[in-house]
């Protein structure tokens, strides 16, 4: 079962890394668990664990990292910010 929690939280930090970033019209639900897992990842290991943590993962760095890394994907890939 907290697998399941992960995945869920993970789908909303990206879906919020989208939201800031203006690209996450293009993003589907696979992508948004992915970039959330990630940036998980990324931002607890660069920016530490700290502030309030939510299955496992610090809430605050974990979408700054989902942030960064939707910006860098979509540098890459040559996505735009949608309107």
């Amino acid at each position: 079962m907290s697998w399941l929690w992960a995945l869920i939280v993970g789908g909303l930090i990206g879906l919020v890394a989208g939201a800031i970033t203006n690209r996450g019209g293009s993003m589907g639900l696979i992508s948004n668990i992915i970039a959330g897992l990630v940036g998980s990842a990324i931002g607890e290991a660069v920016l530490g664990a700290w502030g309030p943590r939510l299955a496992g993962m610090a809430i605050i760095p974990s979408v700054i990292g989902a942030v960064v890394l939707v910006l860098l994907v979509s540098l890459i890939l040559g996505i735009r910010p949608t309107s």
